[in-house]
């Protein structure tokens, strides 16, 4: 997954590196200029010979650490911050990532991590992000800890943020038996008995779609259902069916689904249970920077991952649907490579 390359060691101390949890912050941008409190914060460090880095990245999960590589490899100065909750942590295995098929999301991170700590231009911190600003050389961040940081460009690789319905059993399920995605746990369920947690249009696209993988799908919309009448009868047609009971708990064994239990005190048998959850930003501070979002909530990127503020890039999760560590990885190294190029630009 990870080239080898370069391989002298860091200089920096090691420390645990645990995905960023950014913390609303009042004040948090504003204008060209940097507040006066962390702005002599980071003069003061700078006197003490704290030095400004080409780039810090906020996240440190698969998006960060692409990013990180590609910077370092590059030989530019890379601050990575990173304080530890990725969104796929109960996640038994990661698929359709070459090399790394059938890994823990884990494992996965663990050896990015010691390939990323070889190259001695990348520093990795572990702390929380609790406020940034504008500098007039970039960008500057704050940790909660009090530690400050200044760098030309900034990285966003914050993830996303899962709004998960009150269905006791769901958040225990959510990435083991509760799924978002067929095409990262399609096969592994395949055949078994399957529900669907959508209503509408949604619902139905969801359930054809997952009918690939299993001929046992119901399509379950917790409440009257939306569907047009042609949905539902191309539904009935492959043997789909829509259930309009209330969903009163999924029943699990160590995440793992057997039965789900309506409000009406019935329940059915199942195995797997997919559903699309609204989501909301990890961090506050690329809304807060003025970094547009889609209408879907991501955070508006051009093909090179830069947001609508100059110097400021974004990748991973926080920037599209496609939610794969391979697609993560491959937005990371784009950043990356695209922020090099334009440091070389501005300082050619």
């Amino acid at each position: 997954m990870f080239c080898a390359g370069y391989r002298q060691k860091r200089n920096f101390p090691e420390a645990p590196f645990p995905a960023v949890f950014i913390r609303p912050a009042d004040r948090l941008f504003s204008g060209a200029r940097a507040h006066l409190p962390l702005a002599r914060h980071l003069k003061s460090n700078t006197m003490k010979g704290e030095q400004l880095w080409d780039a810090i990245i906020i996240g440190g999960s698969y998006a960060g650490l692409a990013a990180g590589m590609a910077l370092g490899r590059a030989l530019r100065k890379v601050l990575i911050i990173d304080s530890g909750h990725p969104c796929n942590q109960q996640t038994p295995q990661s698929h359709n990532f070459l090399t790394q098929d059938g890994k823990t999301p884990a494992e996965i991170r663990d050896s990015a991590r010691q390939q990323v700590r070889l190259y001695d231009t990348v520093r990795l911190l572990e702390g929380q992000v609790a406020a940034g600003q504008p500098t007039e050389e970039g960008f500057a961040v704050q940790l909660s800890s009090g530690a400050a940081f200044a760098a030309k460009k900034l990285v966003f690789a914050t993830g996303i943020k899962d709004l998960l319905p009150e269905i006791p059993g769901f958040a225990e399920c959510w990435g083991i038996s509760v799924l978002h995605c067929p095409f990262c746990h399609g096969f592994e369920v395949r055949g078994q008995k399957t529900g669907i947690l959508a209503n509408g249009a949604a619902g139905y696209e969801l359930a054809s779609l997952i009918s690939n993988w299993t001929g046992e799908v119901t399509l379950y919309t917790n409440g009257p259902s939306t569907l047009t009448p042609a949905q539902t009868a191309n539904l009935l047609r492959h043997r789909i069916h829509v259930i309009e009971a209330g969903i009163a708990a999924l029943e699990h064994q160590k995440g793992f689904i057997q039965n789900i239990h309506f409000t009406d005190g019935s329940r059915a048998p199942l195995r797997a249970l997919y559903a699309r959850v609204p989501f909301a930003q990890h961090s506050p501070l690329p809304a807060a920077l003025g970094c547009e979002r889609t209408p879907e909530g991501y955070i508006r990127t051009d093909s090179a991952q830069r947001t609508t503020v100059p110097g400021v890039f974004a990748c991973g999760d926080n920037a599209g649907p496609m939610r794969t560590l391979a697609n993560a990885v491959a937005q990371g190294t784009a950043a990356g490579m695209m922020m090099t190029k334009e440091l070389i630009g501005e300082a050619f």
